[in-house]
């Protein structure tokens, strides 16, 4: 089932709060190979990709048939230990080609005060049955 295009413009409820401790920055930097003296410039997809699972329930769209396109951050701050951050998933652009629905997003994440930390936009290709 394709993705509907009607979504362009919708944005989705927040994530939980998720709390940036030292063990989650060293989990993710032990994964990714990323140094740990600092919290890492991608950790912020470990709040978006929250976010993009609840769109995929909201939307029924099965993980399995998603692969990931892009990534990018526009930072207002860097990430701190101690940052508790949601994020908002808003779809910015659906186009389907040859069975293949391209989508874009756009994540506000912001910390426990409701500052904007960063933007988070992704593509995401979800392949058709």
């Amino acid at each position: 089932m394709p993705i509907d295009a009607d979504l362009v413009g919708r944005e989705f409820p927040p994530t939980r709060p998720f709390v940036v401790t030292d063990e989650e920055v060293a989990t993710f930097a032990a994964a990714t190979g990323a140094g740990t003296e600092r919290v890492p410039a991608t950790f912020p997809v470990v709040v978006t990709f929250r976010a993009l699972l609840d769109f995929l329930e909201a939307e029924r769209v099965d993980l399995a048939r998603i692969v990931h396109g892009e990534q990018k951050f526009a930072y207002e701050r860097p990430v701190v230990v101690g940052d508790e951050l949601t994020a908002t998933l808003a779809v910015t652009g659906v186009r389907q080609i040859e069975g293949t629905d391209i989508v874009r997003t756009s994540s506000a994440i912001t910390d426990a005060d409701g500052a904007l930390v960063c933007t988070a936009g992704a593509t995401i290709i979800h392949r058709g049955a």
